[in-house]
């Protein structure tokens, strides 16, 4: 069964954002995009929601061609173009994806289904960048494999929590270490079997 992998940096004090939803406020290194690239050549479907998509869809299509970029955004644009990508939403419409045309939509009612489905079928790695409201539906209805957080050492004090769930879920840990020539630590989560009743084998 392939895995869904969310992978965010979040504050020691728990945040996924800055206050006003100002991501720029997270306390983000070189190591952080060295990661996701990592990711990346392990995956072979991204799945984003609305807001998250349409911000990648403004930024990383052109990335790749200009030579100003340093060589991991490069990377990462060219890997993020190639692959499949899916993006739950209820507004979006297929003319609004170009020039990703690769996108799949799907309707928020049916996005446990569809990511089920993900799941189950071959592949690579299924990852989540940001789509904060996203993993975490996800992750409550036990649609998440792993959770890979990097925590940076900055305190904000306010913005929006990380975690928003109805209901506690167990996490193991698979990992704990700092990343290279950064401040940035990574934690790496499995998600425990009793919290992961819908697509499991």
């Amino acid at each position: 069964m392939r895995k869904v992998i969310v992978t965010n940096i979040v504050t020691p004090d728990g945040y996924f954002e800055g206050p006003g939803k100002d991501f720029l406020a997270m306390p983000e290194e070189d190591a952080f995009d060295e990661y996701n690239a990592e990711r990346l050549r392990a995956a072979d479907t991204l799945v984003l929601g609305r807001l998250t998509y349409e911000g990648a869809n403004a930024y990383w299509p052109g990335v790749a061609d200009d030579s100003t970029a340093p060589a991991g955004l490069r990377e990462m644009s060219r890997l993020i173009n190639a692959m499949d990508k899916v993006v739950v939403s209820d507004s979006l419409t297929p003319e609004r994806t170009a020039p990703w045309h690769d996108t799949r939509i799907v309707r928020r009612g049916a996005a446990h289904e569809a990511v089920a489905g993900l799941r189950r079928s071959p592949g690579r790695d299924i990852l989540i960048f940001g789509s904060h409201v996203l993993w975490n539906d996800l992750l409550a209805h036990g649609l998440v494999d792993e959770l890979h957080l990097m925590i940076g050492p900055k305190v904000l004090g306010g913005g929006t929590p990380a975690f928003e769930l109805p209901a506690p879920v167990s996490l193991r840990l698979l990992d704990a270490r700092p990343l290279p020539y950064s401040q940035l630590v990574l934690i790496r989560y499995g998600v425990a079997s009793s919290a992961r009743p819908m697509g499991a084998g």
